[in-house]
């Protein structure tokens, strides 16, 4: 008799809720985060390249994102891949410091990016049901082979599911943090 391997089941819901987490981070608030400028990519010395590869990103205070970058001649370029971005941000270049202040948002702007962030949650618990089903499928397959017993197979799709609601959970629990942080004025 062989045992499923539910580890892989577990591996792959974490991979979900690791990726909704990734893109919250880029998912903008009223606060300034390094992940924001995560997606940019500037045309420096002949390629595109993230823009932590040409400065150093930080957060010197909740309404201001500062770029330190490295080679003085790549400074218009950050300046303009960040403009270009669409992410409604307007940097302004000092010598090889680029700064990027983060406006208010308004309540309309608020409500679209909750929208934004249940879409991505969403996504999520659509992805952990997959892997759920995968799951269960590979049961089936188990029992009908008779490589499981039914108890046996009742008491792996019982874990699953457990996996999945708690998983689901924190998927939930992520997005009721992130439209908190989002409706934050």
């Amino acid at each position: 008799m062989a045992d499923p391997d539910l580890s892989d089941v577990e591996r792959r819901m974490d991979t979900a809720v690791d990726v909704l987490k990734k893109e919250y981070a880029g998912l903008r608030t009223g606060r300034a985060s390094a992940a924001l400028l995560d997606p940019v990519v500037v045309d420096a010395y002949g390629s595109k390249m993230p823009i932590a590869q040409l400065g150093t990103v930080s957060v010197p205070d909740a309404r201001m994102i500062s770029v330190q970058v490295w080679d003085k001649g790549n400074v218009k370029a950050v300046e303009k891949a960040i403009r270009d971005a669409g992410l409604g941000l307007n940097p302004q270049a000092d010598g090889t410091l680029v700064r990027v202040p983060i406006p208010q948002l308004s309540e309309e702007r608020r409500k679209e990016l909750a929208k934004v962030a249940n879409k991505y949650a969403e996504q999520a618990r659509v992805a952990v049901r997959n892997v759920r089903r995968d799951g269960m499928d590979l049961l089936k397959r188990l029992d009908k082979e008779g490589d499981i017993s039914e108890d046996d197979h009742r008491l792996y799709a019982e874990e699953i599911q457990t996996l999945t609601d708690q998983h689901i959970k924190s998927i939930d629990g992520a997005l009721a943090q992130k439209e908190k942080e989002i409706m934050q004025v």
